[in-house]
């Protein structure tokens, strides 16, 4: 099943700047975190250089410039949630998808490549695999995708022919070719799986429980009762007397 949907629906499914849920996945563990600290130590130390080799030519800049640096390993997440969710925003259509899953796997994807030396001096590339589930999703129109996620200890509860929902956008009015996929949900399971949540989960379920009560039942048809047939006429068999079965022996004890 697919659901066009208006611009000011899918604006509000993926909102301009970046929600709690999209800033805590952005945001990383404790490396990413100290790594964000040393930049903003940094940045106050360049801001303070430049004040005083330059006297103040601007008044009030370097202030401003400080306390922006400053607090930098605190809206760093949020601006780099707000420009994936502007990638998100740059399709001119979409449309809320429904359908099965196909297929669970999961694979070990590499993540990225770090170049270190061994003792010899000789560059040695050591490559981070993840360990990731792959849900494959698919519909009768023949449409098939796979959504990718860290693999974590609820994705046990996913198997295929659940029911799977999400937001498709394309460039296309009709939607025949569709260039994007949001994050996964599965309503049977209350799970969501995805790489990175674009979606406001609060409002899309909203929207799916909206549309599961609109869509029409399938009504049961009654089955008929079809009367037993009717004996054929067998002219040869018509003139001779019934056959009896002759009777069983008693049973002694």
């Amino acid at each position: 099943m697919l659901i066009p949907l208006t611009r000011e629906k899918f604006e509000q499914l993926i909102p301009v700047v970046a929600t709690y849920a999209q800033y805590s996945a952005v945001q990383g563990g404790v490396p990413e975190f100290l790594q964000r600290v040393i930049i903003s130590v940094l940045g106050v130390v360049v801001v303070l250089i430049i004040n005083v080799l330059f006297g103040g030519a601007v008044p009030g800049a370097e202030l401003v410039m400080g306390i922006i640096m400053f607090f930098y390993w605190l809206w760093s997440p949020v601006w780099v949630a707000s420009l994936r969710n502007s990638k998100y925003r740059r399709w001119r259509y979409s449309g809320f998808w429904r359908g099965r899953v196909l297929d669970v796997f999961i694979s070990e994807d590499l993540i990225r490549e770090d170049e270190s030396f061994n003792r010899r001096g000789e560059l040695v590339i050591v490559e981070n695999r993840e360990r990731r589930i792959n849900v494959e999703i698919g519909d009768r129109s023949g449409f098939r995708t796979i959504v990718k996620a860290p693999l974590q200890k609820v994705h046990k509860l996913l198997a295929p022919g659940q029911i799977a929902e999400c937001v498709v956008m394309s460039n296309q009015p009709d939607l025949s070719a569709i260039e994007a996929v949001s994050d996964l949900y599965v309503p049977s399971q209350n799970l969501w799986v995805g790489d990175y949540p674009c979606l406001r989960r609060d409002f899309f379920e909203a929207v799916s429980e909206e549309l599961a009560q609109d869509s029409p039942r399938p009504q049961k048809t009654p089955r008929s009762r079809r009367a037993p047939p009717e004996p054929r006429y067998n002219p040869r068999l018509a003139d001779r007397p019934p056959r009896r079965r002759p009777p069983r022996p008693r049973r002694r004890y």
